[in-house]
């Protein structure tokens, strides 16, 4: 059976950098590409990190049923995974990794209950998280504010997970994440 992994965690927890590991150790995993109507950062690349579509087209979609999930994120910001995807990914006979937000992994966990594992990437506090965020310098101080009430709300989700995930010291998370992993696989 292909398995979907959904790692989901506030912004600036590590999951990206979690799910990056681990499609670097995994032959057998791929990553799930979501689209999104936010402007692209200097260093993504479309299909890659990203489908990146204008919100009118987004829209359509929804309005299609093309999505597992999708949500509006921050306001005019959409996230999505596209259903075309998940069933591209699986005709390749891989199983999928999601890097995703909790209210999107729930969402997915809904409509795969026996495919999908849900992993909660939880920083060590919230003070920990904040300097992540102000280290990366990609927020100016309005958006850090959002980031942070919106990781508040995000953390109330830890307990509706299958595994949560404290990413304290990043190689021991790396270690912890593999065999979460491969005991679901």
């Amino acid at each position: 059976m292909n398995k979907l992994l959904l790692f989901a965690a506030p912004s600036g927890a590590g999951k990206t950098t979690i799910v990056h590991h681990l499609l670097d150790t995994f032959d057998e995993l791929s990553f799930s590409i979501s689209a999104t109507t936010r402007p692209r950062r200097p260093h993504e690349k479309e299909g890659r990190d990203y489908y990146f579509i204008s919100r009118e087209r987004f829209e359509e979609l929804i309005g299609q049923d093309a999505f597992v999930e999708w949500e509006e994120v921050y306001e005019g910001l959409f996230y999505g995974t596209l259903k075309s995807e998940v069933e591209r990914l699986w005709a390749e006979g891989k199983h999928i990794i999601f890097d995703i937000d909790v209210k999107g992994a729930m969402n997915i966990k809904q409509a795969y209950p026996r495919e999908a594992l849900a992993v909660f990437v939880k920083p060590p506090s919230m003070a920990a998280l904040e300097k992540r965020l102000t280290a990366r310098r990609t927020e100016d101080e309005t958006t850090l504010k959002k980031r942070l009430a919106r990781a508040a709300e995000e953390m109330a989700y830890e307990n509706k997970f299958d595994v949560v995930l404290v990413n304290d010291v990043l190689e021991k998370a790396f270690e912890k994440a593999e065999m979460i992993v491969r005991d679901f696989i």
